[in-house]
């Protein structure tokens, strides 16, 4: 005879983590769809998620790992300012400032309350990619900044919304540090509008479910559960992985990305002490950007769970302040995406050695973020913000994905008719990039190439890349994947090769040629292959 289930036991079974989940990828249909800039509504990088008022998420959309793992510390960012129990309904809270739980400067985040009977019950927050917050570079991603000021309009938590308004004094700010900003306002208005569907979905929820606060708790309570399962049946150790990005934007000496895995029992403690000092150039990640590794791990670790915040309770990170993972104010940030890569490579990398017949070899490694920018014949400016996938590494079970996001990575490639309608370019060649994938029992996946032409007038380019001289490790006996390059051909017939983070001016009839690297191979290749 079975004991009778609790409300929060029966409101979990009758599928309360799904229909908030399914609530939250609403919420990012809608930032989507309504979006202005296209490295949204191509692309996709943005991301919504569910909170409890005391900050533990509960659902998120499937998108954008990078972006949903820090959505967390931005919240906890805000409630150490405003807690929920001084918010009302109609309130909005804006920010991007990395020591109070953003990523980096163009991401936005916008938090609403949900209250119910004058009561906040939960919080909806979702970050979206703006295309410029100001700094001095367009794009707000400047590769060769060294303080947070030249990156861009630093915001704390604010409130940007009362009683369902705009701040109109603070909407004028934000736009009069924007390069852009029509865009930025409308973008701003669509995280809004995604949030008051939200708010009102949600409020609907929790009024016809009883105790849907319990049900939520109980979501939390399985996910850590299935997390220190996993845990406990994988064998004690301590499990190193050290990679190193190639440069910090200002030299190109290689920065060094260590992590080293604790595991006893059925907790586990993630220690990047090991990484480089904070360096001069944007490829700090501040710890709101490092979580988003940290929430990849835990959701490979129990992938059947509900993707909530229960699982990080298995989970221990440690930094070490004054390093490229916990950097003091006012390191430049801009460049973290490679970085957080890296580390949840290299978190996979060192799990692997605890169960190498589970775990591939590591991936590429990078994300291309590519921001271009000019003048149109007249006057008026073009921006565009692209981001290039690489590819998968081979695996146990098979070969590596090709021209993919991996891990933290998630975003789409914004297709060429997209790019051509809004910027004065030619996309001339979009293929994979043949023999670029590690060679090994199975092959690591093939990087891209993507081949951009200037039409008319003069550019900007700001390039951040990564892998273009330390190539991404094979496993098990697979060998490296090929390393990444870019190059400028010159009208003129001269190349320009750049280095892996870059800025660089361009004039019409130039080419732009970005080659993502390729994917680790597993396993010890054929004869024919180590030749």
């Amino acid at each position: 005879m079975h004991a009778p289930a609790s409300a929060a036991e029966s409101a979990r079974d009758d599928g309360l983590p799904q229909q908030l989940e399914a609530l939250a990828d609403r919420m990012q249909q809608r930032l989507v769809q309504d979006a202005v800039s296209s490295v949204v509504r191509e692309a996709m990088d943005c991301a919504a998620a569910v909170f409890l008022p005391d900050g533990r998420l509960v659902a998120q959309a499937r998108t954008l790992p990078l972006l949903l793992g820090s959505l967390s510390p931005a919240v906890a960012g805000l409630l150490a300012l405003y807690p929920a129990a001084s918010m009302a309904e109609g309130d909005g809270y804006l920010l991007n400032d990395p020591w109070h739980g953003g990523t980096h400067l163009p991401d936005l985040t916008l938090v609403r309350p949900v209250c119910v009977a004058g009561r906040t019950v939960a919080l909806l927050a979702c970050v979206l990619h703006h295309q410029d917050v100001g700094g001095i570079a367009p794009g707000s991603v400047p590769t060769h900044a060294s303080s947070i000021q030249q990156e861009g309009l630093r915001i704390p938590p604010t409130p940007l919304y009362r009683a369902g308004a705009v701040d109109a004094a603070l909407l004028r700010l934000l736009r009069a540090n924007s390069r852009m900003p029509d865009n930025l306002a409308g973008d701003l208005a669509a995280q809004w509008t995604c949030l008051a569907q939200g708010a009102q979905e949600l409020s609907d929820l929790w009024q016809r479910t009883p105790d849907a606060a319990a049900g939520c708790g109980a979501a939390l309570a399985a996910s850590e559960a299935a997390a220190r399962a996993a845990l406990a049946a994988a064998p004690d150790g301590d499990y190193a992985f050290e990679d190193a990005l190639d440069g910090d934007g200002i030299t190109n000496a290689p920065v060094r990305v260590a992590v080293c895995i604790r595991k006893r029992g059925d907790r586990a403690e993630l220690d990047l002490t090991g990484c480089a000092d904070q360096t001069q150039g944007p490829v700090n990640a501040a710890r709101g950007a490092v979580q988003a590794a940290v929430a990849y791990f835990a959701r490979m670790l129990a992938p059947q769970a509900a993707p909530n915040d229960g699982s990080l309770a298995a989970l221990t990170l440690r930094t070490r302040p004054g390093s490229i993972v916990d950097p003091a104010f006012p390191a430049a940030v801009n460049a973290r995406t490679n970085l957080v890569k890296l580390l949840a490579n290299a978190l996979l990398g060192a799990w692997a050695q605890a169960l190498p017949a589970r775990m591939p070899a590591p991936n590429a490694g990078e994300a291309v973020v590519l921001s271009l920018g000019g003048s149109r014949p007249d006057g008026t400016p073009w921006l565009l913000t692209e981001i290039i996938a690489s590819a998968a590494g081979g695996a146990p079970t098979g070969p590596g994905g090709s021209g993919v996001s991996t891990d933290v990575g998630n975003a789409r490639s914004t297709p060429a008719e997209a790019i051509e309608a809004q910027a004065p370019l030619r996309v001339e060649r979009v293929a994979l990039r043949a023999g670029s994938g590690g060679a090994g029992r199975h092959r690591g996946g093939d990087g891209v190439v993507r081949v951009y032409r200037l039409l008319h007038g003069s550019g900007s380019i700001s390039y951040r890349g990564e892998r273009h001289g330390i190539a991404p490790q094979g496993a098990a006996g697979g060998l490296p994947g090929a390393c990444a390059a870019a190059r400028i051909e010159r009208a003129d017939g001269r190349v320009d090769l750049l280095p892996a983070k870059a800025r660089a001016q361009w004039q019409a009839g130039d080419r732009l040629v970005v080659e993502t690297a390729g994917g680790g191979g597993w396993g010890p290749p054929a004869p024919e292959h180590t030749a």
